[in-house]
């Protein structure tokens, strides 16, 4: 046993084996390698363990080391109920131990160490899960040599991919679901799923493949060996046949029917479209629930004067709610445009190199209606209700500025509304959330800087020149399709949607916590009331009696002595006590109160807020009925 220590795990904030993330394929490997320096509370030196390249947490040695080990990983299927203990499934895990052991031989380098295989060796709260099935655990470690001991300012071992760019839409922002479904594993996935409908159409249409090659493909759909296929594309420099060599060596009874007569559009195209659709269920959504969250803070404030704006100077009253509902209008309109764009995409299809066919033809010796019977076959086993109809070897890349302009709409609307509220902060009239322990400024402890709808603004501005990316794309496609397509696309079609999905969660956040303020309002509105109230003064005068050109004349005088008082001395404005002080304004002395309220300045705000939440958002929001409930929480 000599140069071998047991060691302890203690799992990290961030480790699957706390969260239950994803880990597929199950890794063969845990990488440890050594952090150095000191902790409170926490022993050193350590090791951070690594699952493909995913941290789980720390490592430390029973007795001081700084030796890094190499930890040996092996695959165990076990599942248990989801009302099962811990113990249980730890139970469960001992128990199995000894049947692996037995089975599986360690990797070549611990080959010729059986010793180390020993039960009180695995650790006893360190499994790899996927979706509650265990897929394996680890064993003891054996040292793979010395590290040199850092020096002083040295920096420490940093992980590799933070030595990399990251996108922040991912990395920072973006959800689970919307980053899985622009991933690798999503697309190449897709890609054999694809391969394997073509497999099922063309044999239902009497082509000679098998049921057991159908089988096999349907098999390894999630088996994929990413090693592998970079390996394939470096050496074939095309990423689909790459993938088709791949795919075909985990089936190999398949292989020769694998991509049969499709070009590599089939694959690359209808997954784009499939992604595309997907996404657009994510956050149709997200966008409901913005919705129905601000049409209930519309309602509760539809009677809430405050003061309009025109050209950002003091306008005619309105009310809170009022101005929220042309929030609502925007972002229905944008809810609308997403339902119309995603039922309008269509599948590409089976559409052959230049979108002719003339391979499918050959195929099925020259029977027309059987290659549209496969086109319609497997545009219906993609869950599309429509193909292209006419394509070249892509389809039409303004499909794509199509779908991107949508966004693009919407990152305008989302735009407006944050700067609104950014606005109203420095206002002080309505705030967004503010947690408890959030620091607006490192500088300045009295700030509550609006950095949700801040962060909003910078990522909207992002998302509204991506259709400009497509849109020049459709413009430069030769002919049939040219390949200066496909590097803009891998870009502005992914940060499209996840852009969205950032906004979309943000917005909803805020609109949950939005805050407003009356008394503030209300202070606003009597600085600038008795200005807009002159007319209804000059109106009540007449009916009293008065001329009405007189009257304007004292009114005029009077007002521009208070506005002088409010711009010069920096005074309140006085126009009313002044009014008061006045004896030809006496008729109206005992009227002054109510013509100043500012309820009878908004007009029909609150009639046309509860008509148009009942008549517009409301129907709008039905198919989304089940899906309202969900709360925005941020990781800020």
């Amino acid at each position: 046993m000599s140069g071998r220590e047991d060691i302890e795990f203690w799992p990290g904030e961030s480790s699957p084996f706390a969260t239950a993330h994803l880990i597929t394929p199950p890794p063969r490997h845990l990488t440890v390698y050594l952090v150095a320096g000191k902790e409170k509370r926490t022993p050193s030196p350590r090791f951070v363990l690594e699952v493909d390249r995913s941290f789980l947490g720390y490592v430390w040695p029973a007795a001081t080391s700084r030796r890094p080990p190499r930890v040996v990983f092996y695959p165990l299927g076990v599942t248990w109920s989801r009302d099962e203990t811990l113990d249980g499934v730890l139970g469960t895990l001992r128990r199995e131990t000894s049947r692996a052991q037995s089975k599986q031989s360690p990797p070549d380098e611990a080959s010729s160490a059986p010793e180390q295989l020993t039960g009180r060796r695995v650790f006893q709260s360190a499994w790899l899960e996927t979706k509650r099935e265990a897929v394996g655990f680890v064993v003891q470690y054996q040292h793979v040599g010395k590290v040199k001991k850092m020096a002083a300012g040295e920096s420490m071992m940093a992980d590799p991919e933070l030595c990399k760019y990251r996108s922040p839409l991912t990395s920072r922002y973006a959800s689970e679901e919307m980053a899985y479904n622009f991933s690798d594993m999503k697309k190449f996935a897709t890609w054999r799923k694809l391969w394997l409908w073509l497999a099922k159409a063309q044999k239902t249409l009497g082509l000679d493949i098998t049921d057991e090659q159908i089988q096999e493909m349907e098999t390894n759909l999630t088996n994929i060996d990413f090693d592998q296929a970079a390996i394939e594309e470096k050496r074939r420099r095309h990423d689909v046949m790459a993938h088709v060599h791949t795919f075909a060596i985990c089936c190999p009874k398949a292989a020769p029917i694998i991509h049969l007569g499709a070009t590599s559009c089939y694959v690359g195209d209808n997954t784009d479209l499939i992604v595309m659709r997907d996404a657009f269920e994510i956050i149709m959504p997200k966008l409901a629930r913005c919705i129905q969250r601000l049409s209930g803070f519309a309602e509760q404030y539809r009677s809430q004067p405050c003061l309009g704006f025109t050209h950002y100077q003091p306008a005619q009253l309105t009310t809170v709610g009022k101005r929220a509902c042309l929030w609502l209008q925007d972002l229905c309109m944008d809810l609308r445009n997403m339902d119309r764009g995603r039922n309008e995409l269509r599948f590409r299809g089976v559409k052959g190199t230049t979108g002719t066919q003339a391979s499918f033809l050959e195929l099925f010796e020259g029977n027309h209606d059987k290659v549209e019977l496969l086109d319609r076959m497997v545009m219906e086993l993609a869950g599309f209700k429509k193909t292209y109809l006419v394509t070249g070897q892509t389809y039409s890349r303004k499909v794509d500025f199509e779908v991107l302009q949508v966004l693009s709409g919407l990152g305008a609307s989302v735009h407006k509304i944050c700067t609104d509220i950014r606005l109203l902060a420095n206002m002080k009239e309505v705030e967004e959330p503010f947690e408890r322990d959030q620091i607006g400024s490192s500088a300045m402890p009295y700030k509550r800087n609006p950095m949700r709808s801040e962060r909003c603004c910078s990522l909207a501005r992002h998302l509204m020149t991506l259709c400009m990316d497509p849109l020049q794309t459709a413009a430069v496609q030769w002919f049939e399709r040219t390949l200066d397509d496909s590097a803009n696309r891998r870009i502005c079609l992914p940060e499209a949607f996840l852009t969205a999905d950032i906004l979309l969660s943000t917005l909803q956040n805020i609109c949950e916590g939005l805050v407003v303020y009356p008394k503030v309002i209300e202070r606003h509105i009597k600085q600038e009331l008795p200005f807009m109230a002159s007319e209804n003064i000059i109106m009540a005068m007449v009916k009293a009696g008065a001329n009405r050109q007189e009257c304007h004349e004292q009114i005029r005088v009077l007002s521009h002595q208070a506005g002088s008082v409010v711009k010069q001395e920096g005074g309140d404005n006085d126009l009313i006590q002044r009014i008061r002080s006045t004896s030809y304004f006496s008729p109206v002395h005992s009227q002054l109160e109510h013509l100043l309220d500012p309820r009878t300045f908004v007009g029909r705000a609150p009639e046309q807020v509860e008509k148009f939440l009942e008549e517009e958002v409301k129907p709008l929001l039905k198919p989304f009925s089940h899906q309202m409930s969900e709360i925005s929480s941020l990781e800020l």
